[in-house]
């Protein structure tokens, strides 16, 4: 029997998984092209200053199963990796910082994944260019050598900066810093420097220069901002000498000396010359030209002349040889050689002490004239000195000392052999002042070193001082402080100010000035400097009491100091207390006082405080007045009319008071005025309208005023309240509901009126008369004792304006239900009572 044959399990699946891996197709990116930011990364580019965590780009692909896919990033081994994939979204976010200028390109590994199968792709990704460099000069430090003969508009140096960024970021452009102080110019595109067009360079007076360069860049984006670097560097220029100066001997003039027992040899005295150019010097070649007649000879490099002969075989006692100095390698040149004067002396044995010599022989004095203050270092020129000790040798040794005050001057030289030229340096100049002295008297000690006998002489130096204009005018005072009588007329002396200023002559000479805003109504005298007032000037304490400006004292060369000036107008008694009326009308109540005021218009006290006074009435103790305030009272024994009545047979009770205003000045001023004193009690009725109304008695007009006002008040809430009501009614549909007023009629008793005549006054004071009545009282009584209401019918007021009558209708407060009068008097109708009653008691007819 033939056995059957089977597969293996694993077999079998292992087909299977291989049909379905052939059946199974790769994913692939998307190529969007390279404006695209998602794709494959094929053509991407990413500029250097992209901020690290940025999401840069998106990897796009699909897979043909529709199978979801998978995204990856890989680099080279040991590349830096600079970004970081979402596998699942694709994301590509950079994760360390971009250098263009390090990489400029990045290669990757872009792989997407459908789980079986992985495509990779290798793509290069293009670093774009910020502007993130700055310039760098290269080759530094920059150390320039220049010729001081170099032409005007030459090149001298070129200097030169890199900057690693491309496009406008990479181009550089230099110029210098401070271009209108430098002596150099700079090509702004190749770096060149120049000597700038007018300058001319020379050792002697400027051998370095330093100069800032700047290198800026054309600018360009970064991080999204137009940004510009720039750097800088310091070019040093150094300024080369040239031949274009002869030599120059120092420590002319030059005096030498022979002694008799100079050895043949001997060096006599040492010439030293060098080259006027300091930068390169040449070497100086010595030679005497004539005067030596061969007694004496030069060394050709060190200048050192010797004596070639016997001293006792010289012939002459001095000699002049003129000695040559000529710069080495410049035998073309005719301004390359000098020559100088050197007078030796032929001296004995030490038998003569060290002497003064000037121009005219030997001196023991010398004089010269100085200015004060000269600089330091400066040498006194005037002084033509010469001390020699005609021994030889060692006995021709001695030392100068300048005897006076210390550390003003100092000679020059202090250790003398034989003979040398006698110089005087200033030391401090500060300590040679004219203002302190006239003339400075040193002596010049000499006096020998090395000999047993110690020779010495001296000589006077007498320096005359020359006075120069160093001082400035001074102040006795920083300010001045003056008070002058406002009654001071015009041209009176104020202050005088006094400067000095130690210069002498014209220097000394002073002249005073006034300015300021406060200063117009002064003068001042321009040598004396006495402080005058205008001869018009009218000074007014009330008006302007203080002045302030400033004084100027002045030399003739212009040096000038100032000080400030304070004056005070004194006020003077010169104005007496006023009063606002000559004639004055006031009312007064029982118990309450009145008072008068009177201004004096002086400015300080006591010219302007006043004191009252009465100084007349009749009769004369009614009244008191406090002196101070000017408050007028009733004495206090008067509490009514009664009482003011039982005193005067005046029953209107009207006093025609005399006050007298007066000052507390020296002189004393006074002035008087009549006050018309109307008395009365107090009223009945208080409040605010009743007060108005005694505040408005003798002004009806403010008193309307008041009162118009507050009908048009009224007016005005009346048409809107009806014009709201209108409008508010047309708008509204609904119907209002009526109402039916029922007022009950009044029930008007029988009354009692009494009533007041009509009486006058005339006031002074005014053209036209004012008139005025009203009810003094009025009686209701109803006769029905059940009804207490009280109905009160408006009183009338009659009150005339400049002579016309008209009603007015004023409303009267009921009092209490009692049956009180009501009252509204006034301070004008009670007046008008009390005469009406008078004059019906003069002619016998009874009050009504």
């Amino acid at each position: 029997m033939k056995r059957e044959r089977r597969l293996p399990t694993s077999l079998f699946l292992n087909l299977v998984h291989v049909c379905l891996v052939q059946a199974n197709y790769a994913p692939y990116f998307f190529d969007n092209g390279a404006s695209s930011s998602n794709g494959n990364m094929a053509l991407f580019s990413l500029s250097e200053d992209t901020a690290v965590g940025t999401h840069v780009y998106t990897l796009n692909g699909t897979d043909p199963e529709g199978d979801p896919v998978t995204y990856g990033i890989t680099f080279e081994a040991g590349a830096r990796k600079y970004f970081a994939v979402d596998e699942n979204y694709g994301n590509v976010t950079l994760i360390a910082e971009l250098d263009r200028e390090t990489q400029d390109e990045i290669e990757v590994l872009v792989n997407i994944s459908d789980g079986l199968s992985t495509v990779a792709e290798k793509v290069r990704i293009v670093i774009t260019d910020a502007n993130d460099e700055r310039p760098e000069f290269i080759n530094t430090p920059y150390i320039v050598q220049v010729q001081e003969n170099t032409p005007v508009g030459s090149s001298i140096f070129q200097i030169e900066a890199v900057d690693r960024d491309t496009g406008s970021g990479g181009s550089i452009n230099y110029f210098l810093q401070n271009i209108h102080m430098n002596k150099f110019t700079i090509d702004r595109h190749s770096g060149v420097l120049r000597i700038k067009t007018g300058i001319n360079l020379d050792y002697e007076k400027a051998r370095t220069f330093f100069v800032t360069a700047v290198a800026k860049d054309g600018g360009g984006k970064l991080r999204g901002n137009h940004k510009v670097f720039s750097a800088t560097t310091t070019i040093t220029i150094n300024v080369e000498d040239i031949q274009d100066t002869p030599p120059i001997f120092v420590g002319t003039p030059y005096y030498g000396y022979v002694y008799e027992d100079t050895l043949v040899g001997s060096e006599v005295i040492t010439v030293v010359a060098i080259d006027g150019d300091r930068g390169k010097p040449n070497d100086i070649y010595y030679s005497i030209v004539n005067g030596s007649e061969g007694s004496f000879e030069i060394n050709n490099a060190t200048g050192a002349i010797s004596v070639v002969k016997s001293p006792t075989k010289l012939k002459k006692e001095v000699y002049e040889l003129k000695v040559q100095a000529s710069e080495i390698g410049s035998e073309d040149n005719e301004t390359a050689h000098t020559s100088t004067t050197v007078i030796i002396r032929v001296v004995d044995l030490n038998n003569h002490p060290p002497t003064f010599y000037g121009e005219s022989g030997p001196q023991n004095q010398f004089e010269v004239t100085l200015y004060e203050h000269p600089l330091e270092g400066e040498t006194l020129r005037g002084l033509k000195i010469t001390v020699n000790d005609s021994d030889q040798g060692a006995n021709a040794k001695f030392n100068l000392h300048l005897v006076g005050p210390s550390g003003i001057f100092r000679v020059v030289p202090q250790t003398v052999l034989n003979e040398a030229q006698v110089t005087i340096i200033v030391e401090n100049s500060a300590a040679i002042d004219y203002e302190k002295f006239q003339d400075l008297i040193f002596k010049l000690l000499a006096v020998e070193v090395n000999t047993p006998e110690k020779f010495s002489s001296t000589a006077d130096i007498v320096i005359h001082l020359l006075d120069t204009n160093d001082n400035i005018p001074k102040f006795s005072s920083d300010y001045y402080i003056a008070k002058i009588p406002e009654n001071s007329p015009g041209g009176s002396n104020v202050v005088a100010v006094t400067a000095i200023d130690p210069d002498s002559g014209l220097w000394g000479e002073l002249k005073y000035s006034i300015y300021g805003t406060g200063a117009d109504l002064f003068l001042i005298h321009p040598s004396t400097g006495i402080i005058y007032t205008q001869p018009w000037a009218i000074l007014d304490a009330e008006i302007n009491s203080k002045y302030h400006f400033f004084v100027k004292a002045e030399d003739i060369e212009g040096k000038h100091s100032l000080a400030e000036v304070f004056i005070t107008v004194l006020d003077v008694n010169d104005h007496s207390p006023e009063f606002s009326e000559n004639i004055q009308e006031k009312t007064m109540i029982i118990g309450s006082p009145v008072k008068v005021e009177a201004i004096d218009q002086d400015a300080e006290e006591p010219n302007n405080i006043v004191d009252y006074a009465i100084m007349q009435t009749d009769p004369a103790d009614v009244f008191d007045i406090d002196q101070s305030s000017g408050e007028i009272k009733l004495k206090s024994y008067i509490r009514s009319l009664d009482v003011i009545h039982n005193i005067t047979k005046n029953k209107d009770c009207i006093w025609s008071v005399i006050i007298q205003a007066k000052d507390r000045g020296s002189p004393s001023f006074s002035t008087t005025a009549v006050l018309k004193l109307g008395i009365r009690e107090e009223m009945f009725h208080t409040g605010p309208m009743a007060a108005f109304l005694l505040q408005t008695k003798d002004n009806p007009m403010k008193a309307i005023g008041v009162l118009a006002g507050l009908i048009g008040v009224m007016v005005m809430a009346i048409l809107f309240i009806s014009t709201a009501m209108f409008w508010r009614n047309k708008r509204s549909p609904r119907i209002m509901p009526a109402r039916r007023i029922i007022k009950k009629r009044p029930n008007y008793q029988p009354r009692t009126v009494r009533m007041e005549w009509l009486s006058f006054k005339k006031f002074s004071s005014k053209a036209a008369e004012k008139f005025a009545v009203k009810e003094d009282a009025i009686s209701l009584q109803n006769e029905n004792s059940n009804n207490s209401s009280q109905v009160q019918e408006p009183p009338w007021t009659l009150s005339t304006v400049s002579g016309s009558l008209s009603p007015k209708l004023v409303k009267k407060q009921a009092r209490k239900k009692s049956g009180a009068l009501f009252a509204a008097d006034t301070a004008l109708v009670s007046e008008l009572k009390q005469r009406l009653e008078m004059r019906n008691s003069a002619i016998g007819q009874p009050h009504i």
